[in-house]
């Protein structure tokens, strides 16, 4: 993406079109060499206009976090969608769920048999299929290997039909953890997929796979993939080396507002308009910073407030002037993306188009 276009007022978050593009048609070719399914994580961007894009390169269907996120979709014409969390189904909840199934193939996940049974008390004989969530080392949600039989006869009982196990290798998301977490889901896919074989289930889903580990994920027994971040890239991925500068489709225009040499105790810093509102808060403990400027990688964000980002230079780097349009990379991308109700598309240094971020604040 070249420099910020006149039109745009900060900070505003811009989507660099062919960079997008691209990183979408290279993730569903490395997937597709390994011989898995693409299911892409929607969440990272809530956008229908990415999601056709995402299908048309040959993903088999959407992962989403949420039920409304699953109706958005649904009603733009997605049909096949994957709510990757383990829901609490309520009688109201589960209405919503019988509904998107006359509309799309629809997908849930559980962890507990508990879960499982208040599933089947407003599901049961419904078009819906149920996948087992394992932990594969993340210790977010999800159940042993060896728990899973468990959780998926409780599912069965109740009346669902079960299609298999997913899992997060969220631990990813970590300087040289990649590649372990990548062994580390396989490992424990394989064994709960063979566990719920051996019990008579017909295991035709093993779903896995972050962007940080997806092209690191081989077939067999996984089925499919679920990354999201890869389509723009974020501070995150830079930092672990899954992504380079030339990767990151989507920076957030930020103008220069306040600007300090420094003196021996005072730090030689910038002031941005973009602060937390846009950028989102997310630092987890290795990041170098608050984000990062896209075209000045010796700076970092140290702080963020609401609406200032503070910048910080080291000694013998130019500071930008006041009023200096700059691009910033976000820490977490998803976060960003829900913090506005569109984003501008660039091509070329242009203004090409303006696309609604539809599944917005769509958080159950």
């Amino acid at each position: 993406m070249s420099a910020v276009p006149p039109q745009i007022d900060t900070p505003e978050i811009m989507v660099d079109a062919d960079v997008l593009r691209r990183n979408i048609e290279r993730m569903a070719a490395g997937v597709a060499a390994k011989g898995l399914a693409l299911r892409p994580h929607a969440k990272t961007h809530k956008i229908p206009e990415i999601a056709a894009l995402q299908l048309a390169a040959g993903a088999v269907g959407l992962t989403v976090a949420t039920i409304g996120e699953a109706e958005v979709f649904a009603e733009h014409g997605v049909a096949d969608l994957f709510i990757a969390y383990p829901l609490w189904v309520t009688e109201r909840s589960g209405e919503r769920l019988r509904r998107l199934a006359h509309r799309a193939r629809i997908a849930v996940g559980t962890d507990s048999a508990e879960a499982a049974r208040a599933m089947g008390a407003h599901l049961a004989g419904a078009e819906v299929d149920v996948l087992v969530e394992i932990d594969s080392g993340h210790h977010r949600s999800g159940v042993t290997p060896g728990q899973a039989v468990a959780v998926a006869r409780a599912a069965a009982d109740a009346g669902l039909r079960v299609a298999g196990v997913f899992t997060f290798p969220g631990h990813s998301y970590a300087p040289g953890m990649p590649a372990e977490a990548a062994e580390a889901e396989g490992r424990a896919l394989a064994e709960s997929a063979r566990l719920l074989a051996e019990a008579g289930f017909d295991v035709t889903r093993v779903s896995g796979g972050s962007t940080p580990s997806a092209l690191l994920t081989e077939a067999g027994p996984t089925t499919e993939v679920r990354p999201g971040v890869y389509v723009f890239g974020d501070a995150q991925q830079l930092e672990l080396g899954r992504c380079a500068a030339e990767d990151v489709a989507l920076t957030v225009a930020a103008t220069v507002v306040s600007r300090h040499e420094g003196s021996s105790d005072v730090p030689r810093r910038v002031v941005l308009d973009a602060g937390s509102k846009v950028l989102g808060g997310d630092r987890p403990g290795w990041a170098t910073g608050f984000g990062r400027l896209a075209d000045l990688s010796e700076a970092r964000i140290t702080g963020l407030s609401e609406h200032h980002a503070t910048v910080v230079f080291p000694d013998g780097a130019a500071l930008p002037a006041l009023g200096e349009r700059l691009r910033v990379v976000p820490n977490h991308v998803c976060v960003a993306v829900n913090l506005v109700d569109e984003v501008t598309v660039v091509s070329g240094g242009e203004i090409v188009d303006r696309w609604r971020v539809a599944a917005r604040g769509r958080n159950r």
